[in-house]
């Protein structure tokens, strides 16, 4: 890919200052900083951002399935791993300033496999991605239509990494919102429902929040001292509200040193809180809208 191909993308609101940044590769925004505040997205130290493997940080894009439930398929599917095209005028309005990017499945070349892969798949589809900033927030919506005859299955994320002061303490960084919602603890296995105490960072952790009675997904995460972000999510699949998941993890310190693109001490400095679409989704035949809002308090 050409060093041209790899440019970030700047968005920017004028009125307020308030800016953002979108690696094309991926679609994956980098950096999001609200007027007068500080960068909200973690981004690794060493992340690759040449377009040799997914970008570590920002808002990764997952698409088909989350994870490697169908291990004929790579982890996270194909969209964080492919290059996008800017598609129409970017625009920077009184209200807000933004841009789309695009990327239809035939230009989708790298991590196709099993059902979708490259030469044997019956489906097909235009995935889109939104990105807007005003002057305190970030909206990113992911539309995915299905342009092709087949209705498909899918599961569907913003992996959103935040950038916290210090991920081990507890004062300083949490996530609160999510009592009474099903914890699948994809570390020790176990199942429970999440009481009134926040979620924090004390050992590594990989978890999944669900609540089947609530469509939307709004959680206040504490990113400093004096700093949080608010996180909701809500979408649909052919005009049918789902209900949002929401994923949490940290590597803590053992897994960090693992991973050849993230720095060792890094696990400090970030936390992912991750909406996507995970449980009883309907497959779909028309149109699938997923939209994260990111509000810096």
């Amino acid at each position: 890919m050409s060093s041209r191909a790899m440019n970030l993308i700047s968005v920017t609101h004028s009125k307020s200052g308030t800016t953002a940044k979108v690696h094309p590769f991926g679609a994956t925004v980098v950096s999001f900083v609200p007027s007068g505040k500080h960068e909200v997205l973690f981004l690794s130290n060493i992340a690759k951002m040449d377009g040799t493997k997914a970008i570590r940080g920002g808002i990764p894009l997952v698409f088909p399935q989350f994870g490697r439930p169908d291990s004929s398929m790579p982890q996270h599917g194909f969209l964080r791993t492919n290059l996008w095209t800017v598609v129409g005028e970017p625009y920077d309005t009184e209200e807000a300033a933004g841009l789309t990017l695009t990327l239809p499945l035939k230009q989708a070349v790298h991590s196709r496999g099993g059902k979708w892969s490259l030469d044997e798949t019956a489906f097909d589809c235009v995935v889109s991605f939104h990105v807007q900033v005003t002057e305190a927030s970030l909206v990113t919506t992911l539309t995915i239509d299905n342009t092709g005859s087949n209705p498909f299955d899918f599961q569907t994320l913003q992996h959103t990494y935040l950038k916290v002061e210090n991920a081990l303490d507890p004062k300083k960084c949490n996530v609160t919102g999510l009592q009474g919602y099903e914890c699948e603890d994809k570390i020790t296995d176990e199942t429970y429902n999440l009481g009134p105490e926040p979620v924090i960072i004390d050992c590594n952790v990989d978890r999944i929040y669900t609540n089947k009675e609530k469509k939307n997904l709004g959680v206040k995460v504490q990113t400093g001292a004096e700093t949080s972000v608010q996180v909701e999510a809500s979408g649909t699949v052919d005009g049918q509200p789902i209900a949002i998941s929401g994923v949490v993890w940290n590597p803590h310190e053992e897994k960090a040193k693992e991973m050849s693109d993230f720095g060792d001490e890094q696990y400090k400095e970030m936390i992912c809180v991750e909406p996507g679409m995970l449980y009883n989704v309907p497959a779909v035949k028309k149109k699938v809208v997923f939209t994260q809002t990111l509000t810096a308090l």
